[in-house]
């Protein structure tokens, strides 16, 4: 007579042990995930008061830009312009040496790079209305919130869709340089709605892809670097989801 052995307790004790090993990666992945946002919203917070700064400060505002005697935007100095382009050098510096530097060294550099988006996102406060900028800000905040949640949240994977928005962020870049030089309603409409839905979709491909991230360098001294160039992609999706947003319905002074 064949006797067959009760599995159940086995497989209790196992879905025991499994919780238990999945525990310290949770705490671990939300103190990480809460260090990605502190960053990204302590960059933003810093990129906001360098913006009202520059914009409300006649002298930092003619240092940079080109006013005419109305107060408009019309267009930037020579410092203006190293500034709006020094972020990128930043950018790609981080992007490259963050294996290499020391987190105090990558923080620096951080600081710098959010402190310098402020002096371009200044130009918002001066072409749009303090209302309107407000209004957009919290309509920003909200569609990333629920965007990020989305992406931290969702059992389905989303690193598929990697190359459609690479292809995407390129093609919008393309369409931005014609439409410098060849203007057009019609286009800056079409460029915006498609930089929302871009951004959009960033959002939540980047939280995931920073959550996964986490589950590879998790205890190694990569932790801080990752985490700061994780808040860099998540402020950027931020800046320019916000950016083409003021551009759909953003009030024009």
């Amino acid at each position: 007579m064949a006797f067959e052995t009760d599995r159940r307790p086995l497989a209790a004790a196992y879905d025991t042990t499994a919780r238990a090993d999945a525990a310290p990666i949770d705490a671990g992945l939300r103190t990480y995930m809460l260090r990605v946002y502190n960053y990204m919203a302590s960059g933003l917070f810093l990129s906001g008061l360098v913006a009202l700064l520059v914009a409300n400060n006649e002298g930092l505002r003619d240092a940079f830009f080109k006013v005419t005697e109305t107060g408009r935007f019309a267009g930037y100095t020579g410092l203006g312009l190293v500034a709006v382009f020094a972020p990128i050098g930043l950018l790609l510096a981080m992007s490259f040496g963050q294996q290499r530097m020391k987190t105090t060294t990558l923080q620096t550099l951080y600081w710098g790079f959010v402190a310098l988006m402020g002096v371009g996102l200044s130009v918002v406060l001066m072409v749009y209305t303090g209302v309107s900028v407000t209004r957009v800000f919290f309509i920003t905040s909200a569609a990333f919130g629920g965007l990020s949640l989305y992406g931290y949240t969702t059992k389905r994977d989303l690193s598929g869709f990697r190359s459609f928005l690479v292809m995407g962020l390129i093609g919008l870049l393309i369409a931005s340089v014609v439409q410098m030089f060849f203007p057009s309603a019609m286009m800056h409409f079409l460029i915006s709605v498609v930089g929302v839905l871009l951004f959009a979709a960033l959002t939540a491909h980047d939280t995931q892809a920073i959550k996964n991230q986490y589950l590879t360098i998790r205890g190694s001294s990569y932790e801080d670097s990752s985490a700061i160039m994780g808040a860099v992609n998540l402020y950027l999706d931020f800046i320019n989801l916000f950016q083409f947003l003021m551009s759909l319905v953003g009030q024009r002074r």
